[in-house]
């Protein structure tokens, strides 16, 4: 697991940097009016462009994150994630490579 980018919470969402060799911009996310169960608790923005999503989860250890997914056509590849609290009141985007068994 990496961590590719570091946040802060507010009233309004997460704020903060995603940062790879290729990917690096700033993102916030922003809290999202569900339509349904399956809609994601917040969008992720970079500026005034939509590059993903993210849905609330809870851990097996009963520890709350956002499950993440970016992509954009100037990435790579997508990006899925964990956003987690880090033990500062930080919040960290963890990223590991799908297994493909």
């Amino acid at each position: 697991m990496s961590t590719i980018g570091i946040f802060t919470k507010s009233e309004n969402g997460y704020a903060g940097t995603v940062r790879t060799l290729n990917v690096n911009v700033k993102v916030k996310f922003v809290p999202n009016e569900k339509t349904s169960d399956n809609s994601p608790d917040y969008r992720v923005l970079s500026g005034n462009y939509e590059i993903g999503a993210a849905w609330a989860k809870t851990s097996q250890a009963n520890r709350p994150y956002l499950s993440v997914s970016l992509d954009d056509p100037s990435f790579p590849s997508a990006i899925y994630g964990r956003l987690v609290e880090s033990d500062d009141g930080s919040y960290s985007l963890i990223w590991s490579r799908p297994n493909n068994d």
